[in-house]
């Protein structure tokens, strides 16, 4: 019991810094340098790219942990944060406050998402594949809820860049912050079992970008 409420708060501790630092570009590319060796211009780049999307599209964010996504927001797109965490969840709500945004928020297991199939045009994960139990089951439930011909972006922390880097990785699974996660060739895996044409697969240090279409046309 003792132990498991050590996890917990190890994982609340560690969500509020990863949130405190994500939200500031500025402390973001030398913590994302210095951590894992990436340019997380890349992540940023990804996000902003959402307010491409027309009027009348709808995202899932899955899971949106404090609301990154949120700056890639423009009025008229249908947002819908979810999350197992109630306070990552919160912390969405309070960054949609402070963005003016209207949103929609779910509390939920990214293992059985509650939505319909193809509900979305879009389905972004930033920095969560490698903190789930089972990226796989996770990433079919994702590819579930986009239309055909709609996409899932996002990244993920792989093994396999570096020694420093497998040693952080390391260090907070044992920590109870990171799941098992994968390899490059593992991320890959897990897009092509959820049956997506992989688009975009680009490593940056220890973090994978990808993005991947569901085959079909809507209505097809």
């Amino acid at each position: 019991m003792a132990g498991t409420r050590w996890t917990e708060t190890v994982g609340r501790l560690g969500g509020a810094v990863y949130d405190y630092g994500v939200e500031r570009e500025w402390l973001a590319r030398p913590a994302g340098r210095l951590l894992w060796g990436t340019d997380t211009g890349l992540l940023y780049g990804t996000i902003d790219s959402i307010r491409d999307l027309p009027v009348g599209a709808a995202v899932l964010d899955v899971p949106c942990g404090g609301g990154v996504a949120l700056r890639g927001l423009r009025p008229g797109i249908r947002y819908v944060g979810a999350d197992i965490s109630t306070g990552m969840l919160e912390r969405t709500r309070r960054q949609a406050g402070r963005l003016g945004l209207a949103v929609e928020l779910r509390e939920a297991d990214v293992a059985a998402l509650p939505f319909a199939d193809g509900e979305f045009d879009l389905c972004v994960t930033f920095n969560g594949l490698h903190c789930l139990p089972d990226p796989p089951i996770a990433v079919r439930e994702m590819a579930r809820c986009v239309r055909p011909g709609g996409r899932i972006v996002g990244d993920t922390i792989v093994r396999g860049a570096g020694l420093r880097q497998d040693v952080a990785i390391g260090m907070f699974r044992r920590a109870g912050l990171f799941g098992p996660g994968g390899t490059v060739a593992a991320v890959e895996r897990w897009l092509d079992g959820a049956g997506l044409r992989i688009d975009r697969l680009h490593m940056s240090g220890a973090v994978v970008h990808f993005a991947a279409t569901r085959p079909g046309v809507t209505g097809s």
